[in-house]
C-alpha cells in the first residue's frame, strides 16, 4: 500500500468523523449535550459542548494536513506520457521566423540562332 494510498484513507476518515460530531452538535443547545442535564454526571452539559468544539477543530486541522500531505505525496510516473497538449507545443514551429521557401532559379540558356 502506497503512502498515497495511507494519506487518501486517513482524509477519508477525517471526512467521516467531521461529518459524525458536526451532525451530533445542534446550534439551539441541543443535540448530544441535552442528554446529560443531570449535575452529578461525569460530563456535564458544558463539557460536552467543549469536547465536541475541541474535536471538530481537531478534526478540521487534521483534514487540512492529511489533505496537503496527500496531494504532496500524488505518485508521478516518470515515463508517464505527456499530454497530447504539451507534445503540439514542442512539435509546433515558431510563427516568428520567415519561411523558407525553395526558389527555381531559371535555366539560362544562350538563345540558339534559328536558321543556320
Amino acid at each position: 500500500m502506497g503512502i498515497y494510498t495511507l494519506f487518501s484513507i486517513l482524509v477519508l476518515m477525517a471526512c467521516i468523523l467531521l461529518i459524525l460530531i458536526v451532525l451530533v452538535q445542534n446550534s439551539k443547545g441541543g443535540g448530544l449535550a441535552a442528554n446529560f442535564t443531570g449535575s452529578t454526571q461525569v460530563m456535564g452539559v458544558r463539557k460536552t459542548a467543549d469536547f465536541l468544539e475541541k474535536a471538530t477543530w481537531t478534526l478540521a486541522g487534521c483534514l487540512l494536513f492529511f489533505s496537503l500531505l496527500a496531494s504532496a505525496t500524488i505518485p508521478r510516473g516518470n515515463d508517464a506520457k505527456r499530454s497530447i497538449i504539451e507534445e503540439q507545443i514542442d512539435n509546433a514551429i515558431d510563427p516568428t521566423t520567415i519561411p523558407n521557401l525553395p526558389t527555381a532559379t531559371p535555366e539560362q540558356d544562350e538563345p540558339t540562332g534559328g536558321g543556320e
